[in-house]
Formats: C-alpha cells, sequence, structure tokens
C-alpha cells in the first residue's frame, strides 16, 4: 500500500533510537523517549492550504527533526508512519 499525503503533509518513519545510553545502560522500553528523528517518505504537494500559499522545503529521503508531540501515528502494511504537518518539522539534518 502506498501513502500519498495532500495538502501540507508530510509521512514520515522514526529512526529508531539506540536502547543503550552512552555510558553502557541498557534501557527497558518504557525508559525511551519517543524519538524527534525521522525519515522522509512522502511529500505532499503544497500550493494553497488554509489560504496561504504553501512551498514545500523537504524532500523524500531526508532526515528530519520534529516537533515532540506533533502528528498522527498510523499502521500500513506492519509499518509505523507518522503523518505531520510541514510546519512541525523543525529542522532538516545533513
Amino acid at each position: 500500500m502506498n501513502v500519498k499525503p495532500l495538502g501540507d503533509r508530510v509521512v514520515i518513519k522514526n529512526i529508531e533510537a539506540g536502547e543503550t545510553t552512552k555510558s553502557g545502560i541498557l534501557l527497558a522500553g518504557s525508559a525511551k523517549e519517543k524519538p524527534q528523528m525521522a525519515e522522509v517518505l512522502a511529500v505532499g504537494p503544497g500550493g494553497n492550504v488554509d489560504g496561504k500559499d504553501i512551498v514545500m522545503h523537504v524532500k523524500p529521503g531526508e532526515k528530519v527533526i520534529y516537533s515532540k508531540y506533533a502528528g498522527t501515528e498510523v499502521k500500513v502494511d506492519e509499518q509505523e508512519l507518522i503523518i505531520v504537518r510541514q510546519s512541525d518539522i523543525l529542522a532538516v539534518v545533513e
């Protein structure tokens, strides 16, 4: 199944954080913080959204940092995805 976002929406997939701290302490599943870095899988067309012209600044394949509580989590073909607005993306990681 293919997910195609509309308007200024972006489909992202979390990049899994390590399960140990820098000092080597193993973290339990409940102790891990929700990752805020993700890979862009699909980008909407932008255009006129809510009366404003939106130009999309991210592209599929880029790694981004997004707001901690942003987006809607969905499960597609056993894959956990998040759909966010472009304005919820804080930075592109190069």
